[in-house]
């Protein structure tokens, strides 16, 4: 190590001389990098300056610019007290505009203005016949102004002159703005004249945060200085038409920025800008000298910076040979320093750390290693044995095994290069050991706590497999203990439940989550609490459940377990204050007697919870093969009603609604025809419920309406036409806009138009549903309840719903022999509601006569008329206009 070291002390002693060039050369890039980048940041400060006084005079310009435009609307003010007096030659104007009254009028137009300057009225010859500020007004004349001599002139002009002038009352130099005005002939009559002094911009450019060196002046086209901040008196007034600046700033229409020549000869920077709409341009300027001072104290640091670096640079040259001189030292202090940065290093390691050589004597032992098994540095330190080191251990309790086995593991050279082992200490920690033999015969161990480790990796398997809310098993867990029950099917036969919460989310919805979490954590704990000590329960995920059954010999054992299921979760429990109590739709798969792969045994399950579910929910079904065929079937109908949709396959047939009182026909129920073209007519029974359970209804109930609205807009006028509103529909929000814009394609009166819905619009969500009942009925649309009494009848909805109409089913009708009772509860209801009460399913005289006798309002059913196409139904309107012709 000593002889590389001065190996290298030597090499370095030759390159000296480069080390001195390379100092110059960068001392030579450091002064012309500064030079450089001095007149860099020059050019940019100019440009800064340049840019801050374009935005200055930019937005002067654009304030005096409206300013000035507002003062314009007190001229046209004056014009139309002219046009509205009808002073149409210069005599009347001179005569009327002279008069006191005329002044006074001035003075209150003016006063409510920001004072400016006076308003002064001239007459067609130039004189003073009246002002806003003096009455009675002097003897002035304005014909030597140049203003009044351009107007005169005979040559066209524009409606308003501006010129700077010294004012013949106050002798200061003020910026007129004159307007001619004509007579309906075209002949000046007389002229309007407002001044405004340079105080008032002075006034207005001193309230900005300028800095003091800062210029702004007003300078009109014709070059005389309108206005001046600072103020100068000398400045105002003075022509600088001549100066180079002026000229060019004419030569680009008033807008230019860069550096100027100022009138006493200094070099400025500063931009001017135009007015839009007047003869006047904004000028910002400030010394060069002030532009360029942040840039003059940056560059002394610059260069002051620069100089320090060529003298570090210096110095740091001048030290090398110093240092190679010393290098062998350097060396030496560089190897001792280094070790101890080893030794710092292996001792902060966070792994135990050891270093044998080929005789079993230790090398190295860091400080993490002891600390780790709690052993004496004294004991274990370099040269200690390691049958030593492990009798050691064994004293401290950190070692249980046969200490000569395993000391022999490591001391035969013919045994494995590399060996990583997980071993139990008798204290409960997890270690890590990993050893490696060198080419030598030692060998190196590292010996890591890895306890927290498995820790960390046990929970996180946990969380993988266990749902975070109840702490059941999750989906994935739940399929693996079930395939793996699948292995064993010749020796275990066992059930799957698939467990579907019912109402949950209108608990979930109504009390809100909290209570949704703590209803599910407590519906698991029943369910736990409800199977055998060798049966899995499992959270699929939201309010589905699963139960894997073992040992499940017979359906009766099933069975049993099911009823235990339903008188847990049907026992009302307490959820942070509330009492709740679940029901399910459970479906039921046995094993391997339904399948003998875990797909087809869980796709079993779940089509025998689908067929509880359609039974009512609140049930539970034993998988049959017919459920398989049945869902067949299903999908393969919500295809054809997908096809049905795109296609147009659906017709609508109308039945008749019969006033019970004349036997005329008041409206007709639209109803919707499926004509499948393979199956015929499928009945709205077998479709409907696919097509709300797949969200088609939602289309297809939009068609319904556009269809029936337009058939029935070709009806009589007194004729109505009654649509069915499925559920499914009402939760969309968006009903009101549906009807209202087939109300409009279609031109249909909405007083005609019906809604029927059911029960189970308002059990859904009664609140929501009355907004939207409310909005239809404000369209004018009637609202009809249908099938009444077959849901939950609640008399409530009666009270709180705008219903025009009930519906009574005919499964009442058709029992009128065993009682006639509900229906004349409902009827009695109606009438005190003044509702329309139809009594559907009438199909024979004496039906008709009973329900007419009870106070039915309508009658619907097959005595009258089945339901028909359009084309048929049209004719029963034409027959009914004629029997009230022939009546009449």
């Amino acid at each position: 190590m000593l002889s590389k070291a001065r190996s290298s002390i030597r090499g370095r002693m030759g390159a000296i001389q480069w080390l001195i060039l390379c100092g110059a050369a960068l001392v030579l890039a450091i002064a012309l990098g500064s030079a450089y980048l001095a007149l860099e940041y020059r050019e940019r400060a100019i440009k800064a300056a340049e840019r801050d006084h374009t935005n200055t005079a930019l937005l002067l310009s654009r304030h005096f610019d409206q300013q000035l435009s507002d003062l314009q609307y007190v001229h046209k003010d004056i014009l139309d007290y002219v046009r509205e007096g009808g002073f149409d030659t210069a005599e009347s104007f001179e005569r009327q505009m002279s008069l006191l009254s005329t002044h006074e009028m001035l003075r209150t137009r003016l006063a409510a203005l920001p004072h400016v300057g006076a308003l002064n009225i001239f007459n067609k010859d130039g004189w003073l016949i009246n002002s806003s500020e003096m009455w009675p007004v002097p003897d002035l004349s304005i014909r030597d102004r140049n203003h009044f001599l351009e107007f005169t002139s005979g040559r066209a002009t524009p409606e308003v002159l501006v010129e700077p002038v010294i004012t013949k009352l106050t002798g200061v130099w003020t910026t007129v703005f004159v307007r001619k005005i004509v007579g309906r002939e075209g002949n000046i009559i007389g002229f309007a004249s407002r001044g405004v002094e340079p105080s008032h911009f002075q006034t207005f450019v001193a309230s900005l945060a300028l800095d003091s060196d800062t210029t702004i002046s007003m300078i009109h086209r014709n070059g005389t200085v309108i206005a001046r901040y600072p103020h100068e008196p000398a400045m105002i007034g003075r022509n600088v038409s001549n100066s180079s600046a002026f000229r060019r700033a004419v030569e680009n229409s008033g807008n230019i920025s860069g550096r100027f020549v100022g009138l006493s000869g200094e070099d400025k920077v500063g931009a001017v800008r135009s007015l839009h709409n007047f003869p006047i341009m904004i000028v910002s300027t400030t010394k060069t000298a002030t532009a360029l001072a942040d840039w003059r104290a940056q560059t002394r640091l610059q260069f002051a910076a620069a100089a320090l670096a060529v003298i570090v640079v210096v110095l740091i040259i001048s030290l090398i040979v110093r240092q190679l001189r010393r290098q062998h030292h350097a060396a030496q202090a560089l190897l001792s320093e280094k070790s101890q940065h080893l030794d710092t290093a292996i001792n902060n390691m966070t792994q135990g750390l050891l270093l044998f050589d080929a005789q079993g004597s230790l090398v190295i032992c860091n400080r993490r290693y002891i600390e780790m098994f709690a052993l004496s540095p004294d004991i274990v330190k370099p040269g200690c044995k390691l049958h030593d080191l492990m009798r050691h251990r064994k004293e401290r309790g950190t070692f249980s095994g046969d200490i000569d086995s395993y000391c022999a593991q490591f001391l035969d050279r013919h045994g494995d290069e590399t060996r990583d082992i997980v071993v139990d200490v008798p204290d409960g920690r997890v270690i890590h050991v990993i050893y490696k033999r060198s080419p030598d015969g030692g060998w190196a161990t590292t010996v890591e706590d890895i306890t927290e480790r498995r820790r960390v990796e046990a929970k996180i398997e946990h969380l993988a497999h266990y749902d975070s809310l109840t702490g059941l098993p999750n989906r994935a867990l739940f399929q693996q203990h079930a395939d793996e029950l699948l292995q064993h099917t010749a020796y275990t036969r066992f059930a799957i439940l698939y467990i579907d919460i019912d109402e949950f989310k209108r608990i979930n919805d109504s009390l809100g989550h909290t209570i949704g979490d703590e209803f599910l954590k407590a519906v698991a704990a029943r369910l736990h609490q409800s199977v055998g000590r060798d049966d899995f329960v499992a959270r699929l995920g939201g309010d589905e459940f699963a139960v894997v059954q073992r040992h499940a010999h017979s359906e009766d054992e099933v069975e049993a377990l099911v009823a235990r299921i339903y008188a847990a979760l049907r026992t009302p429990f307490d959820c942070r204050g509330h009492s709740l109590s679940a029901d399910a739709s459970i479906g039921i798969a046995l094993a391997p007697d339904h399948g003998g792969d875990l797909h087809g045994l869980l796709k079993c399950a779940d089509l025998a919870m689908y067929a509880a579910k359609a039974a009512g929910r609140r049930t539970h079904r034993l998988f049959e093969p017919s459920m398989e065929t049945e869902a067949n079937q299903r999908r393969a109908l919500e295809l054809d009603l997908r096809a049905a949709i795109a296609e147009g396959g659906f017709e609508l047939h109308y039945q008749p609604l019969v006033d019970l009182s004349t036997s005329a026909v008041t409206g007709c129920e639209a109803l919707l025809r499926w004509r499948h073209p393979r199956r015929g007519m499928v009945s709205p029974a077998e479709f409907v419920p696919i097509a709300e359970e797949t969200g088609l209804i939602e289309e297809i109930g939009d068609w319904v309406l556009r269809t029936a609205c337009a058939e029935a807009a070709q009806w009589p006028d007194h004729v109505r036409i009654a649509v069915n509103v499925s559920p499914i529909q009402f939760r969309t929000q968006a009903l009101s806009l549906k009807v209202a814009a087939a109300i409009a394609e279609t031109g249909l009166d909405p007083r005609r138009l019906e809604l029927e819905i059911t029960e189970a619009v308002l059990i859904a969500d009664d609140d929501a549903a009355l907004v939207a009942l409310n909005q239809l009925r404000e369209l004018g649309v009637r609202i009809a309840l249908d099938d009444f009494g077959t849901g939950y009848s609640s008399l409530s909805y009666l009270q709180r719903f705008p219903f025009d109409k009930i519906k009574i089913d005919r499964s009442f009708v058709k029992e009128l022999a065993r009682g006639t009772s509900i229906i004349k509860a409902v009827v009695s209801i109606a009438a005190d509601r003044n509702m329309v009460t139809t009594a559907e399913g009438v199909e024979t005289d004496e039906q008709r006569s009973v329900v007419h006798a009870l106070g039915c309002t309508q009658m619907q059913g097959y005595l009258f008329s089945p339901p028909r196409p359009a084309r048929e139904v049209r004719p029963l309107f034409a027959v009914q206009g004629e029997r009230k012709r022939a009546v009449g």
